[in-house]
């Protein structure tokens, strides 16, 4: 299915990262739900220039049964059911190591919310969406993972954790799931230029990965969004299971 022939439903996307993706997919057509949880002025403006096209959407993807509401207005809206997911809600974070503690000093539930935004998500998104797609026999699913347990350079040990469970229940769901023409694959990230939970990231620190990486750049949103319109589009029908980071070259998988 071309991306122009597809609903698309995307996760945090009111602002940062998630917004970029929005707009990238309306940009190619696609039909687009802007999922926000608090953000809604800013979740608006993302949809807004894509007309009927697009639509916000508030939901907590926590929440299993606001998922499946979220859906179903989606469907209604569009007049035709979620064909594409992105799962890109993240916890109220910031990335800034300095300020993280360290290993002796995190606490078991500072894990808690990652956990359950990342992989708790993840699943209530899967389960809700992954009936109407075999029905259809295709479903894109996509989830946005971090290149940080490949490449451990700040303590972010909640955050990490959480996206390295993350990949494990997309390559899982991704075996479950492939024979009913539904995909699941990952994109893996770095620092991204520059996102509100990037905001709080000392300047020196994206002038050290920009030297590190081949590009010899910090990747930005809109770069990243680009990347993730891959494992929508008819030319990964064969993809599944997979990460593909998307940080500039700075961590090869």
């Amino acid at each position: 299915m071309r991306i122009d022939e597809q609903v698309v439903l995307v996760t945090g996307a009111g602002r940062g990262l998630g917004a970029a993706i929005a707009t990238a997919f309306g940009r190619a057509g696609a039909r687009v739900m802007v999922n926000y949880r608090r953000s809604a002025e800013a979740a608006a403006a993302v949809a807004a220039p894509f007309g009927n096209r697009a639509a916000a959407v508030q939901a907590d993807v926590t929440d299993a049964a606001a998922v499946s509401t979220m859906l179903g207005e989606a469907e209604k809206h569009f007049g035709t059911s979620v064909t594409t997911v992105v799962h890109n809600a993240l916890s109220d974070f910031r990335f800034n190591g300095d300020a993280r503690p360290k290993i002796g000093e995190i606490a078991w539930t500072d894990f808690a919310p990652q956990l359950e935004v990342s992989l708790h998500g993840a699943l209530n998104l899967i389960q809700a969406a992954a009936p109407a797609m075999a029905a259809r026999g295709f479903g894109r699913i996509v989830t946005i993972g971090t290149n940080l347990f490949q490449n451990p350079v700040v303590p972010y040990h909640d955050y990490t954790a959480a996206e390295a469970a993350l990949i494990s229940l997309t390559r899982t769901a991704a075996a479950d799931l492939g024979p009913q023409g539904i995909t699941v694959n990952m994109l893996s990230g770095g620092l991204l230029r520059t996102t509100d939970a990037s905001s709080a990231t000392p300047e020196a620190v994206f002038d050290i990965i920009a030297q590190s990486t081949p590009l010899r750049r910090v990747t930005t949103p809109e770069e990243f969004a680009d990347a993730v319109l891959f494992f929508a589009s008819p030319w990964s029908r064969a993809v599944t299971g997979q990460n593909l980071v998307v940080d500039g070259g700075l961590v090869r998988d």
